[in-house]
């Protein structure tokens, strides 16, 4: 299979940092609600800082990341490489209290 620059760069992206949430936007300026709502999430948290990547700046990454994650929508959030999900999921994580477990978790192992 050849290799593709897009996905490479996303595995690396995804691989590369303990926390990163592919939003519309950014976590100062988010530029939708829903990634809005996840950054705050993760900000809420525990999440001091983590890897973003504006999708809206990166159109190969914005039109190969569903591919990539096999997740259609914006935000996508992973956490030491795994996908966690989208917005509804990751505010669900952090109202039970897992996401604060698991922001803990990655930002140590880091």
């Amino acid at each position: 299979m050849a290799s593709n620059p897009v996905m490479d760069r996303i595995k690396s992206e995804v691989e590369g940092h303990p926390i990163v949430l592919f939003m519309k936007g950014t976590p100062q300026f988010p530029m939708c609600g829903f990634s809005s709502r996840a950054s705050q999430a993760l900000k809420s948290a525990g999440a001091s800082s983590f890897h973003s990547i504006n999708v809206l700046e990166e159109p190969e990454i914005r039109a190969n990341l569903p591919r990539y994650s096999d997740w259609p929508t914006f935000p996508q959030l992973f956490i030491n490489g795994e996908l966690i999900g989208g917005c509804d999921i990751t505010v669900e994580l952090f109202e039970s209290g897992e996401l604060a477990r698991m922001v803990g978790e990655a930002q140590k192992a880091a």
